[in-house]
């Protein structure tokens, strides 16, 4: 009996009061109350089979698992603002995580674990936030922007997708309009996944050329597996003069994958910023 009443009080520390029955013996002990912080990151992926944990590959999610469990002395899961795929690169990224006691302030926390980390992963900032903050659930928007070089250069190689032939970047411009009139987004996703829905809000779609840069930049709530890259290889096969810019409509309304173009290379293809509600950030 001694020994129950001992581990059970082993477990009262600061947090929700609960009562557990024992042998005839209503004991109320507490049960540490979880808090729940955000860590934003950036990562080149060209070293990773993208964000998600996936059996015997390096993923983002694994590296931060590993080294935030250690630092702070208890298994911790990472739950991504979304799914970037192999070779995807991420300039911010919102990852939370549940734990009663960071051990540490958050400044500590997020200079350690930076160093932890591999170079090619770089915090950049930890914060605490309500508990109903939900990184991927909570997020307003997301832009990707996708880089394309028309000039071989080998110290942008690693992002952006090399395509030397002419473009018709007007009709390319004109083909995005498409992008905003329409939410059912089939014919730009990956086959067989578990998403439940293919709907999705489109806020902007454009093309801008730097030089010898092209640069395509989507916002929308939410994007379907190999979205972005679909659109960008369909945008192209516009380019090229093998479709024309209204064929985007017809494309996006048969929901079907075949109709769309090819999908480009990943190393070009950058999440470059997730949107909150700022009053999500809880300051202590």
């Amino acid at each position: 009996m001694l020994e129950c009443w001992n581990h059970l009080l082993k477990k009262c520390t600061n947090g929700v009061i609960q009562s557990h029955l024992l042998r005839g013996w209503r004991l109320t002990i507490f049960e540490p109350e979880m808090n729940r912080y955000f860590i934003k990151i950036a990562y080149n992926g060209r070293n990773y089979h993208g964000w998600q944990i996936q059996e015997n590959a390096r993923t983002v999610q694994a590296e931060i698992n590993d080294k935030l469990s250690t630092l702070v002395g208890k298994s911790i899961n990472v739950v991504g603002c979304g799914r970037t795929d192999t070779g995807v690169h991420a300039r911010n990224f919102f990852a939370h995580f549940d734990v009663a006691s960071l051990g540490m302030d958050e400044n500590q926390l997020s200079y350690k674990l930076d160093h932890f980390l591999p170079r090619d992963i770089v915090v950049l900032d930890l914060f605490k936030v309500s508990p109903d903050t939900h990184a991927r659930f909570s997020a307003l928007s997301r832009t990707y922007k996708y880089y394309i070089t028309r000039k071989k250069d080998p110290f942008a190689a690693e992002f952006s997708y090399y395509y030397h032939g002419l473009l018709d970047l007007d009709g390319m411009q004109s083909a995005c309009k498409y992008l905003l009139l329409q939410d059912d987004f089939t014919s730009f996703s990956k086959l067989h996944t578990q998403t439940h829905t293919n709907i999705c809000n489109v806020l902007k779609a454009k093309w801008k050329e730097d030089g010898s840069k092209l640069i395509f930049t989507i916002t929308a709530d939410r994007f379907l597996r190999n979205m972005v890259r679909a659109i960008v290889g369909t945008l192209l096969e516009i380019g090229k003069g093998k479709l024309r810019p209204e064929d985007m409509e017809r494309i996006i309304a048969s929901g079907d994958r075949t109709q769309a173009g090819f999908s480009v290379p990943a190393e070009g293809l950058v999440l470059e910023e997730v949107k909150y509600n700022l009053s999500a950030r809880k300051k202590e």
